[in-house]
């Protein structure tokens, strides 16, 4: 329980590693709000949730829109007096695309859900993480280090949120908050499973994604989730700044994937 006592927001936490985020929070003590563009979707993850006793509530909220993400901090601060995490979770993995197929307004569309709606989550919650001395986990992405063919503006979106990370944690240093970014690799969640089922054979398409990995397989939400409580926790006092990278050693040997 070594987020008793706390309260966090996740963005996009009503499915995949948003979910497993809330699933673990709430595990480890915490009360939790998240939200999701779809309430529908959001709605039933609330009530799978609270039936396993989480302490969670869900707002709607489009994180590509400014002012639903002041509405979400504040929904927090009404319902539990309180911030103590920021998971800016939210965000999307558009389709395989060359450069010259991108054109500038999808561009600008990718950047505003991956980042901008980072940095307003960022800086609406400050203040109120000032007064808890609390942190922020951007969740970013393996390929914001290491490239990927034919991602452009995903994995400028991404690498957008680490340089955000780092900058903020000089910033934010002195008022005792802490910003990290995560960046998993290949994570099972229903994204990479929507993906799979646009391939020829599915199954294979899963487990050439599993080979990427040196552990040989992709990471489970509740992973990912678990790696965000270590930051939100004590335990993590004295890091900040940092990018956690829970890749089951795809980094290692990302060059000769094809070749696992």
């Amino acid at each position: 329980m070594k987020l008793q006592g706390k309260v966090a927001i996740v963005t996009g936490g009503s499915k995949g590693i948003g979910l497993g985020c809330v699933r673990v929070f709430a595990r480890r003590g915490a009360q939790v709000v998240f939200c999701s563009r779809d309430e529908q979707q959001g709605r039933h993850a609330e009530s799978e949730l609270r039936q396993t006793g989480a302490d969670v509530a869900l707002c709607r909220c489009d994180v590509t829109c400014e002012q639903d993400i002041v509405a979400l901090i504040q929904f927090a601060i009404d319902r539990y007096g309180r911030l103590d995490c920021m998971v800016n979770n939210a965000g999307w993995h558009p389709p395989a695309m060359r450069i010259d197929q991108i054109n500038t307004e999808d561009f600008e569309s990718l950047l505003r859900l991956n980042l901008t709606s980072t940095f307003w989550g960022c800086k609406y919650a400050v203040p109120h993480l000032a007064k808890t001395r609390g942190n922020i986990i951007n969740m970013s992405s393996a390929v914001a280090l290491m490239g990927q063919a034919n991602a452009a503006g995903y994995v400028a979106t991404k690498a957008g949120q680490i340089g955000l990370t780092r900058a903020l944690a000089i910033d934010l240093a002195p008022q005792g908050i802490r910003v990290n970014a995560v960046c998993p690799a290949g994570v099972r969640t229903p994204l990479v499973e929507e993906w799979a089922a646009s391939e020829y054979d599915p199954q294979e398409a899963l487990r050439m994604v599993d080979r990427w990995h040196h552990l040989g397989r992709m990471a489970t939400i509740d992973e990912i989730g678990e790696v965000c409580a270590f930051l939100a926790s004590e335990e993590a006092s004295f890091v900040t700044g940092q990018t956690i990278c829970p890749d089951g050693g795809a980094a290692l040997g990302y060059a000769t994937k094809f070749n696992a």
